[in-house]
């Protein structure tokens, strides 16, 4: 009997998928507990409807992303900070840092979306890498200044 996967199953298949299965497993396991239905012509009709939607909005995110990289690539975000002798910080400046100075400029990136491998502990320019899709990653420019 062919089934089209509702949710990934383990050792059978991944959700969107259609594949052939014993009967006795799809009318006892995988229908009763909404992880697959039958493969009829109309449902494969609206698999495909929701496959090519699902990769219309995937198309989207990706071109929203570059654009933001591309305004992320223009911005300088300031950062002030506490710090010594020969411009050595009084603690470090974190990824949490940047993203709330991004957000005060009305810009939502996730904490865990700046690349930044460790602390900045100096003062000046640094880039710091935004990762914003699987394919799409921005870079921007984090002034450190001294807070006085």
């Amino acid at each position: 009997m062919k089934v089209i996967f509702l949710q990934d199953v383990k050792g059978q298949g991944k959700k969107g998928e259609i594949k052939e299965v014993s009967e006795g497993y799809a009318r006892n396991f995988l229908f009763p507990r909404g992880l697959a239905k039958e493969a009829t012509k109309g449902n494969i009709k609206e698999l495909d409807a929701f496959k090519s939607s699902e990769q219309k909005r995937k198309a989207q995110e990706l071109e929203q992303a570059k654009q933001l990289a591309k305004n992320l690539e223009e911005i300088t975000v300031t950062i002030p900070s506490k710090a010594g002798e020969g411009g050595k910080l009084f603690g470090a400046v974190t990824s949490k840092q940047i993203a709330e100075q991004l957000k005060q400029m009305k810009i939502q990136i996730d904490k865990r979306k700046i690349l930044l491998d460790e602390p900045i502990r100096n003062l000046g320019y640094t880039n710091v890498s935004v990762k914003l899709h699987p394919e799409v990653t921005a870079t921007i420019k984090v002034h450190v200044v001294d807070e006085k």
